[in-house]
Formats: C-alpha cells, structure tokens, sequence
C-alpha cells in the first residue's frame, strides 16, 4: 500500500473520533506485514485515565484479530503531532522497525522510525531476569 493511502485512512479515521473533551481528534491507520490495515480513532471519556488513543486502538483492532507483526503506522492530526508515550511502548511491544509516518491536515508528512520515536524503549527482555 502507498503512504498515501494509509495517510488517507487515518485522516479519514480522525472524522470518527469522539474527542468531546479535548477537541483533539487522532486518526491512525496500521499496516501489517500480511498487508492488511487497521484504523483506529482516539475515543476520550469523561474520566481521562479511560481514554484511549487512536494507535493504540489500530493496534488492539490488529491484535484482536490475529495480526502482530507490523510495517508501517500513520497518525493524522491537526498540527502533525506524533503517538504518545504509551502508544509508542505499545507499538514498541510489536517490534522496533515500525515505520512511523506523521501527518498534518494541511498535506504535510513527516517519517520516523519507532527507534527515533522511543530510544531505550522498556525492552521485553528485561522481564526474563532472575526471577524467584
């Protein structure tokens, strides 16, 4: 699939957030390996620890559906502003070459690699020491 195209799914997925509280709406649109693509949309609540953001939710929709090995995400917003924290650990949890491309609604695009994005992410790894 063209960058395009994914691009064009997460600002189509932006339309769908439900971001009555922040007036920040998020699209994203996950490319899996197996080149299916799965689109996500931030979905706020009242309660702001029960919000989940629009990559995170592309990725659960993935997972959920037996996909976990993942090529490219692109996440659309107003001013072009790249995952957060937790979804960057979460997609980091799904490998570390994912590609990362950060759109604005004015056709500005910007590529990162999830490495760029989280250096020294929590690794995997560190939970397989000695355990009692």
């Amino acid at each position: 699939m063209k960058d395009e195209n994914l691009i064009a799914k997460a600002i189509e997925a932006r339309e769908r957030a439900y971001a009555p509280y922040s007036g920040f709406p998020v699209g994203a649109a996950l490319l899996t390996r197996s080149g299916r693509v799965f689109t996500g949309c931030n979905v706020e609540n009242s309660s702001s620890g029960l919000t989940v953001c629009a990559e995170r939710v592309a990725v659960f929709k993935a997972v959920s559906e037996g996909e976990t090995e993942f090529d490219t995400i692109a996440v659309a917003t107003a001013p072009g502003a790249s995952p957060c924290g937790a979804c960057r650990q979460v997609l980091r949890e799904f490998g570390r070459d994912l590609r990362v491309l950060v759109a604005d609604t004015n056709g500005h695009v910007l590529e990162f690699s999830l490495d760029q994005l989280i250096p020294k992410a929590f690794p995997d790894w560190s939970l397989e020491s000695d355990k009692p």
